[in-house]
């Protein structure tokens, strides 16, 4: 064995180790934050009596508002921030572009599209609701994918394509809302702006039943988004059908959206953001799956945390604060890319 070789070992057992590390933290610090978002609301608790009410150590009132009331919401903000944080690696390595993620290209608005329908046509119930969010993330994506083809789809072009659809569909649910009556336009509007308020296990699981294992598919699925980061060329090169892989992880990364979708609406900047932060954090070449999704959750659940103890008792849409850190997010990267090219 070579010293080069040895080298190469040693750095990706320690690049390894640094994730896992990373991983873990990032996780701990969601867990801990999971217990202050149940420990929210008229009923406070302090993370140790959550945990002695999650492990067997509460009364019966007490079991109920942990375990009905206010850890679904915990739940899913973990669960969709997860979501959203693969969806948006995948989507941002696929296209080499810090701004290629579900919202920004149009797959969410296409899924608030889809649910927007099934409200105004079929009714409210949540099977509905789902389906239609599934239906048209997953249309929308197939429209820009093939709209963007041109000997292969390239991430530039498929971005373009992305906001380009993006602004025709808003301009659709904008008139679906001012068509449709006073109930649905205000429960369309309270959902479009992203909400974990309500959440329960009837809604949640059938979401998990679709979340879990798409991202464990997604997770596995990374091997051959990391030969795709390399180029065509090369990736052709190693064995990698290009276009086929590419197809089915963004198939797989819309499904992850749309079912975040489809139960707290279009929660926006997550996927933006999440991948961005894990990447610096983690210090690593390429695009990796498994610290964004842990960003993404803790993301999530934080900002949750602050949707609802910020103006409390009032407890805003946790789309509004995600928001407001995507904001900041894009101020910051516009201006870093402004510096940099100003010293070129």
């Amino acid at each position: 064995m070579t010293p080069a070789t040895t080298a190469g070992k040693k750095a990706g057992v320690s690049h390894l180790g640094r994730e896992t590390a990373l991983c873990l933290v990032l996780l701990a610090l969601a867990a801990l934050i999971a217990l202050l978002v149940i420990g929210s609301g008229d009923y406070p608790m302090g993370p140790v009596k959550v945990m002695q009410v999650i492990f067997g150590g509460g009364e019966g009132l007490e079991s109920t508002i942990v375990f009905q009331w206010r850890a679904p919401r915990a739940v899913a903000a973990l669960a969709f921030g997860a979501a959203l944080g693969v969806a948006g690696a995948v989507f941002q390595s696929l296209t080499r572009n810090p701004l290629g993620s579900p919202d920004i290209i149009g797959f969410s608005t296409g899924a608030y599209t889809g649910a927007l329908l099934a409200l105004t046509l079929v009714g409210g119930s949540f099977l509905a609701t789902s389906m239609g969010a599934l239906a048209g993330g997953l249309a929308t994506a197939l429209a820009v994918y093939f709209l963007a083809w041109r000997r292969g789809s390239h991430g530039f072009r498929l971005i373009l394509v992305g906001i380009g659809v993006s602004a025709m569909l808003a301009a659709l649910n904008q008139w679906l809302v001012l068509r449709a009556e006073i109930e649905v336009a205000m429960a369309a509007a309270v959902w479009g702006a992203g909400t974990l308020n309500g959440v329960g296990w009837p809604v949640l699981i059938p979401a998990l039943l679709a979340i879990v294992p798409v991202l464990g598919l997604t997770l596995a699925g990374g091997r051959h988004l990391g030969m795709l980061e390399l180029g065509d060329d090369t990736a052709t090169a190693l064995g990698v059908r290009v276009e086929p892989a590419r197809l089915v992880l963004i198939v797989l990364a819309v499904l992850l959206t749309s079912a975040a979708t489809a139960v707290a609406g279009p929660i926006a900047f997550v996927a933006l953001v999440a991948p961005q932060l894990a990447k610096r954090l983690n210090r690593a070449a390429g695009m990796r799956l498994a610290p964004a999704a842990c960003m993404g959750a803790l993301l999530l659940v934080a900002s949750d945390l602050v949707a609802q103890r910020v103006f409390a008792p009032v407890q805003l849409p946790v789309g509004v604060v995600t928001v407001s850190i995507g904001g900041i997010y894009l101020i910051w990267l516009l201006a870093r890319e402004g510096r940099s090219r100003t010293q070129v």
